[in-house]
């Protein structure tokens, strides 16, 4: 298939598209970030309410990201043949049935599932809306995602907004109850709105050259940290794990035949640490400045909405930045801005806290919607499977690894540091050792906790605020592993002429 490789430098005008289909997309983006803003607010009172550990509240907050990879992978597959219209209306009623799970919830299980069922929703509507919008306007792709995932960080202001204005002192199921505005409105769009046919398709690329995009190398990385997950949860013997694995890797190897693209399994590779930067970081950051919130007398979900404000602002006027410095250089400087906020704000306190915010936000702003266009602008034959592959790792390696992985170092070192510290205390607190895939780890008795005597309460305070702000600083490496592979990206494309995209040639009836 004949293809061509445009300029980097001012971008084509966008065709026509529907007003409809592009505020659809938005509003879908935002339902989803409505489910991911609720439950970081919410995380603490479902702690408390049904003695979670940290270790499971960062499971409950993983399991709202790992099965997205699940369902826009899977979607991603057949979403040519089954119609985005439908795949999307089955994000609609994924949403609807997570809110009365979690609502009528009695304990971690049910938590945990309706975390799950919502995730299923939210992979399935970014199944839909990075491939349509690509398309829609597949001339000015990054600058266009970049917008179009303004959404998420706009769906956390309102939600967040509505959660600590309107009802701060509500039962934490009337906040639940807050995803089905915007389902509602995006679900009666959905009835009016006509989706484009695929560039991939109309470029006539085969459904087997899409899937050759990927290859072997990369159905590797997402099976095997799939699987591992799954496994965890059915309680699959290490053997078990393996042999499903490879069952399906060498299914797709017979099939595909390639390795694939190895550009494209090297950003499938930087997704683990960027979504840990951003959607792990973003999951834990309400939990990790309470104690320095409080102090102040903030509600802790104020610095989310504070840096999701900001990443909505620069998304929105992400194409004029784009185009000036590429978006592998945009990528670069948003990692080193990164590691600076994650620093600061591991040891910023009072009104600092917000100034460390906002260099943690200007460095995270255009991490996600800039991968994905850079996906979908060097790969289009890939098709929906390129670009929601990229977006399937991130939440993926965030969902099984990065969010558990934030959790499992407060639980690790509040009992490291209680123990040196409260040995008395300790003993009267600390629960039976429990498991993760992170290995065994031990964690406080929350009922007990609460037993204590103000002044015991107090000691446990003060060594779970500096734990969970070390949390931060640990999570800098992870931009710091980015920054190096991007550079490494630009030499290599300054060392072939320079970034460009690639475009097909569309097939003419």
């Amino acid at each position: 298939m004949a293809e061509t490789v445009l300029s980097a430098g001012v971008p084509a005008p966008a065709e026509k598209v529907s007003k409809t289909l592009f505020v659809t997309c938005f509003l879908a983006l935002i339902a989803t970030s409505f489910g991911f803003i609720i439950r970081a607010n919410i995380i603490g009172e479902l702690g408390v309410h049904f003695n979670l550990s940290e270790t499971q509240k960062g499971e409950i907050l993983g399991v709202g990201l790992w099965p997205f990879a699940l369902s826009i992978i899977l979607f991603s597959l057949v979403i040519d043949r089954i119609g985005y219209g439908r795949a999307l209306a089955f994000g609609f009623v994924c949403h609807v049935a997570a809110t009365f799970v979690t609502i009528f919830a009695t304990g971690y299980p049910m938590l945990y599932w309706g975390t799950f069922i919502l995730a299923l929703g939210n992979g399935t509507v970014e199944a839909v809306i990075n491939p349509v919008v690509a398309t829609a306007y597949s001339k000015d792709k990054t600058r266009w995602l970049n917008i179009l995932h303004a959404g998420w960080p706009g769906g956390m202001v309102l939600g967040g907004l509505l959660i600590l204005i309107l009802m701060p002192s509500l039962d934490w199921r009337w906040k639940v109850g807050l995803l089905l505005i915007p389902a509602a409105i995006y679900g009666a769009l959905l009835l009016k709105t006509k989706f484009p046919v695929q560039e991939r398709v109309k470029a006539g690329v085969s459904y087997k050259t899409m899937l050759q995009e990927t290859g072997i190398l990369g159905a590797i990385v997402v099976v095997a940290i799939m699987i591992a997950e799954i496994g965890r949860i059915f309680q699959w013997s290490l053997g078990l794990k393996i042999g499903v694995a490879a069952a399906l890797i060498v299914g797709y190897g017979l099939y595909v035949r390639k390795l694939g693209q190895p550009l494209l399994f090297f950003l499938i590779l930087i997704m683990l640490p960027l979504a840990t930067t951003e959607l792990g970081t973003d999951s834990w950051i309400t939990d990790l400045v309470t104690p320095v919130m409080g102090k102040m007398g903030l509600a802790p979900g104020w610095v989310l909405i504070y840096t999701a404000f900001i990443m909505m602002l620069l998304r929105f006027m992400a194409g004029p930045i784009i185009h000036k410095i590429s978006p592998l250089g945009l990528l670069a400087a948003g990692s080193a801005v990164a590691i600076l906020g994650l620093v600061f704000l591991s040891t910023a306190s009072g009104v600092l806290i917000f100034i460390a915010a906002t260099v943690y936000a200007l460095g995270k702003s255009f991490f996600w919607p800039t991968m994905l266009g850079v996906a979908a602008e060097r790969f289009p034959k890939g098709g929906a499977l390129t670009i929601n592959a990229i977006g399937g790792m991130g939440m993926l390696s965030v969902g099984v690894l990065g969010a558990v992985f934030l959790g499992n170092i407060q639980d690790r070192q509040i009992d490291r540091d209680l123990l040196a510290n409260q040995p008395a205390i300790h003993a009267k607190i600390a629960a039976a050792e429990k498991s993760s895939v992170f290995g065994s780890y031990k964690t406080l008795d929350q009922a007990k906790l609460a037993e204590l005597a103000p002044e015991g309460k107090q000691a446990v305070a003060d060594v779970t605020a500096v734990a969970k702000k070390s949390a931060l600083k640990t999570v800098a490496v992870f931009p710091a592993i980015m920054l190096v592979c991007f550079l490494i990206l630009i030499f290599y494309f300054k060392a072939k002429g320079g970034y460009k995209p690639v475009e097909l040639e569309i097939r003419r009836e």
